[in-house]
């Protein structure tokens, strides 16, 4: 009921902000612009916002992202705000062509390391104060190391952690995988010396680290990572320059996988399969 809730909300904002849908189009005066900071230092948390260790029997790597995409941004103004009911600004678009609502990744914004992924006029943004900041993330790029015929490659990990992706088709990193129907969060590719695998994390697997999980729950398989700001977000409404809020995602050893001969390596082509791609806590800060 929780996903229904989320989805119904965010058909909702997106018809209320349909001026801001488009990360893409020209804003006029100041703006609240997000950016994407991929941190492998950054803490490793598990779904409750706590210090989490690699599970046993699995390996994990730290991988260097290339790109990463966001489905849904919302400000929430303390811990007691239930999913959807703060500021809701962004809301990706959607689509039913595989059957039940999803992503549409086809018109995703995939954006680097300290790039900006969504900006709004902060004259749109509703003024108050705000504590916490949930983005659901919706897919990874990033190069990790496989070992593949008894070698070390560098490797190329395409992941879908969004609720639901339609997916036509997407390039790992010279491959082109085509997939022309939906897939549910964990679904993922590898490319490594021109070949590419293919898999699927188990349902709820992939970590969605929220620190106000008792006041206010997320629903599984969403990807809406939570993260408080050090000091409070005020908006008045009367801003004259830009703020920009830095969203640092940690992916301290995020890409996890079933290690099945015990020897710290990803072997994809031996059967090794991921078992989280989920990002590994989020702290949002911001500058003028």
């Amino acid at each position: 009921m929780l996903k229904r809730l989320l989805l119904l909300g965010s058909f909702a904002a997106a018809a209320i902000l349909s001026s801001c849908e488009n990360p893409t189009e020209p804003a006029t005066g100041a703006r609240l612009i997000f950016k994407f900071k991929f941190d492998s230092t950054q803490t490793r948390l598990n779904n409750i916002g706590q210090p989490s260790t690699i599970a046993a029997g699995n390996a994990a790597q730290s991988p260097r992202f290339r790109s990463a995409s966001a489905h849904y941004i919302e400000l929430a103004p303390d811990a007691l705000t239930a999913l959807g009911k703060g500021n809701v600004l962004y809301v990706a678009p959607e689509t039913n062509a595989g059957g039940s609502t999803a992503i549409d990744f086809s018109k995703s914004v995939l954006v680097g390391d300290n790039e900006e992924f969504f900006a709004v006029p902060l004259s749109q943004v509703k003024p108050g104060t705000y504590k916490w900041l949930r983005v659901s993330l919706a897919y990874q790029n990033a190069e990790v190391t496989v070992r593949y015929n008894g070698v070390n490659y560098p490797a190329t990990i395409a992941g879908f952690v969004g609720f639901n992706t339609y997916i036509n088709s997407f390039k790992v990193n010279t491959q082109t995988v085509a997939v022309n129907a939906n897939k549910k969060q964990g679904f993922w590719a590898a490319e490594v010396a021109g070949l590419t695998f293919q898999g699927q994390a188990p349902e709820g697997a992939v970590t969605v680290p929220n620190p106000i999980f008792a006041t206010s729950p997320i629903p599984q398989g969403s990807c809406v990572v939570t993260g408080d700001f050090s000091q409070a977000l005020t908006i008045s409404g009367n801003e004259t320059q830009d703020v920009v809020v830095t969203v640092s995602l940690s992916v301290n050893k995020s890409f996890e996988w079933k290690d099945d001969n015990r020897n710290g390596l990803f072997e994809p082509a031996s059967g090794e399969m991921v078992v989280d791609m989920g990002f590994r806590g989020m702290k949002p800060s911001y500058a003028q």
